[in-house]
């Protein structure tokens, strides 16, 4: 019975060993919790309240009317209005709104006679933003308001334009999301990882004696990730055009440069990580617990418009969710960084705010 004895043992130190190592113990209770949450209150498939613009050409009672019918089903929100059409499809390239309903001069003809009344044009890189919307196709125009005789029989209000995915392939919009995702795991905990192992290995003695300030030491941690970043980069979209054909309607100067940026705030992000991690283990578990909200918030696979309001503030201070904005907007849109302005201003804010916040906290560490 003595082998039951040294079990017993070796449990309660394993026990107390975890017990005193607040940050993995802090991930045991987190990282479900984190998850319940996320899939139980944040995650939700069934899209809501989507941005979109109107282009009410017919100037019409019917097209308030109209309007406001599809604006009550609360699928869409009505954030912007514009005169022409052409500054609906140029909102959609940049961003602003996720589709455009136009409604045309002859709108209250199109009624009289039974015609379809309008058309919808989509951002269809996102399926289920376009799914959500095709769902208006066939509002019943009896429940409407609409009291005309053809109101009975009508048997589409809407035209659906889909732009840049007509035909609605889920590797339009996954390819590009794939590179934030994989983006961030590998450059958090690349760089993560570095400073403790430097630490683990006792080389940081090593550097605290040579005349390296810590911005220096941060800086020269992480270019050397970014040429690793941008292989990856070229692997997933140079094989995503080749064996999924997914198009590629951006500049590559655009790619690049914002490919970069985000780079560098998950690099940032990584760097800020490893002043707070003892152990490579941890700086692993820490890098998990960015990893999923990343995957889950950002537009990846739900989109950001069906998360609740307090899901999308956290949405918005993750990197991966601006990229996914950005990359997809200039890939499958063609749009550039100036069109997508507030997100590059964020990236670089970041980078530049958690840099000096990894080298303060990487100084009072060696203190």
């Amino acid at each position: 019975m003595n082998y039951l004895y040294r079990m017993k043992a070796m449990m309660i130190k394993e026990l107390r060993q975890l017990s005193r190592d607040r940050i993995t113990f802090g991930m045991v209770v987190m990282i479900p919790l984190i998850q319940l949450i996320l899939f139980g209150f944040a995650i939700n498939t069934n899209v809501r309240h989507v941005p979109v613009a109107v282009v009410d050409l017919s100037e019409s009672t019917t097209g308030r009317m109209l309007t406001e019918a599809v604006r009550v089903t609360q699928v869409v929100d009505i954030t912007k209005h514009y005169a022409t059409a052409k500054e609906a499809e140029q909102a959609i390239h940049r961003g602003v709104v996720r589709a455009a309903m136009i409604l045309p001069k002859d709108l209250d003809q199109r009624l009289a006679q039974g015609r379809v009344l309008a058309q919808w044009i989509v951002d269809g890189s996102d399926t289920m933003i376009s799914s959500a919307v095709m769902g208006l196709q066939h509002m019943p125009l009896r429940e409407l308001g609409f009291q005309n005789d053809r109101a009975q029989t009508q048997a589409q209000t809407f035209h659906v334009a889909l732009y840049y995915n007509p035909s609605r392939r889920s590797a339009v919009n996954i390819v590009p999301g794939l590179l934030g995702v994989i983006l961030t795991m590998t450059m958090i905990l690349f760089t993560s990882a570095a400073i403790v192992r430097e630490r683990e290995r006792g080389n940081l003695e090593l550097l605290i004696t040579t005349p390296i300030h810590p911005i220096e030491l941060m800086v020269a941690k992480i270019i050397p990730y970014i040429f690793i970043g941008l292989i990856q980069v070229g692997i997933i979209l140079g094989l995503g055009h080749i064996i999924f054909d997914v198009p590629i309607h951006g500049a590559f100067s655009q790619i690049l440069w914002g490919t970069l940026l985000f780079i560098s705030a998950s690099l940032t992000l990584g760097l800020m990580i490893s002043t707070i991690a003892t152990t490579q283990l941890q700086a692993m578990q820490m890098t998990v617990f960015i990893l999923l909200p990343s995957i889950l918030l950002s537009g990846f696979i739900f989109p950001y418009e069906g998360m609740p309001v307090l899901a999308q503030w956290i949405a918005e201070v993750l990197p991966a969710t601006h990229f996914m904005r950005m990359i997809r907007g200039i890939v499958l849109r063609g749009a550039d960084l100036v069109d997508l302005w507030r997100d590059t201003l964020w990236m670089l804010g970041f980078t530049l705010l958690g840099l000096v916040v990894a080298s303060m906290r990487f100084k009072k560490s060696l203190d």
